[in-house]
């Protein structure tokens, strides 16, 4: 019974709080001579934080064309633009900052919206080693990682040498598909000099410096044994993988729209998506070093950590995860 009148609160509140805010939407509407969109266009600045609340609004409007100007093709935006003016009554000749303002916010959503199709897309194809292009991928990631070392044979034990588990790395990309080939081959290929840095690292780590307030915590046993252990390292391309994982959660579940509509000037593509992963690369690479684990055991519990750190990042509305890399050169157009 209680159950049942706490959801009825809630049921209530809920509608009274929608009547509420379209009343208030009116008022406002009537005091600035402005409709929600207007207001949302001229009142914030470009970025993240005016094409998240122009989202918000298209969503939630009880117009059915504003509802579905969110996800309407590309090629129709335009015209998508001119409905929308038409039924707010809005002059676009004496107004035309807001039809340029609302273009730029529905590249952005739209192209959100159909990035994430793209990805999906890519992780659903699994790997075929009949497939040309596949091994041409493949093959072209272990030059791209190891230049000065020849691949004796399709086959064979060499792939541990850049962090995958067997001799044939087709089933370790069951996860993850095509995805994350991909991710690995661009971050190779683009940022050639850092992924071989971060490759040596991950099968050569390097212990950081301990300060002494760190020191204190250790047991003496405990800090015995860290003095004597050495710093652990972890499977690069598995990693880059698992890291692919995380990039695509981030992305479907919507805590990438921060970055992107920050980075992106109209709709984000692929290559966008790619550069992000390049990026928490990197980071999780200086955040693994920093958190020093015990034994790779202790991988997961760093994972967490870290993506909890990055999302805690994108919900500042003004964060674009901005990296400093080759494989960015060309992208960020802030």
């Amino acid at each position: 019974m209680k159950h049942f009148l706490r959801m009825l609160i809630q049921v209530c509140l809920y509608f009274y709080c929608k009547f509420l805010w379209r009343c208030l939407k009116f008022v406002m509407r009537k005091l600035t001579g402005r409709c929600e969109l207007q207001r949302i266009c001229y009142n914030t600045k470009p970025g993240a934080s005016r094409t998240m609340k122009i989202e918000t609004s298209l969503r939630d409007s009880k117009s059915k064309l504003l509802q579905t100007s969110v996800s309407v093709h590309p090629d129709a935006i335009e015209k998508t633009i001119e409905d929308i003016m038409e039924l707010k009554k809005i002059n676009p000749d004496i107004n035309p900052q807001l039809g340029i303002s609302l273009q730029a916010c529905l590249l952005q959503i739209v192209g959100y919206r159909n990035l994430i199709a793209d990805v999906e897309k890519l992780r659903r194809e699994a790997y075929d080693s009949d497939n040309p292009q596949h091994e041409e991928m493949l093959l072209k990631l272990w030059k791209f990682l190891k230049p000065n070392t020849p691949l004796e044979s399709r086959i064979s034990k060499q792939w541990c040498e850049i962090g995958f588990q067997g001799d044939d790395p087709k089933t370790d990309f069951r996860g993850m598909g095509l995805l994350g080939l991909y991710n690995l081959q661009y971050f190779a290929e683009r940022d050639a000099t850092a992924a071989q840095q971060v490759l040596s690292d991950s099968l050569h780590p390097k212990c950081r410096d301990i300060t002494k307030e760190e020191i204190s915590k250790f047991s003496k046993a405990e800090w015995e044994k860290k003095r004597m252990d050495k710093a652990i390292g972890y499977s690069f391309a598995i990693v880059g993988i698992n890291i692919t994982d995380l990039a695509y959660n981030l992305l479907v579940s919507g805590a990438l729209k921060t970055h992107f509509y920050n980075i992106a000037p109209e709709a984000p593509t692929l290559s966008h998506f790619q550069q992000t992963f390049c990026y928490l690369m990197h980071e999780f690479h200086k955040f693994w070093i920093e958190e020093d684990p015990m034994d790779i055991m202790e991988f997961n519990r760093v994972r967490e950590k870290f993506r909890k750190r990055i999302i805690k990042q994108l919900q500042n509305p003004d964060m674009a995860l901005c990296p400093h890399f080759a494989a960015s050169e060309g992208l960020i157009n802030m």
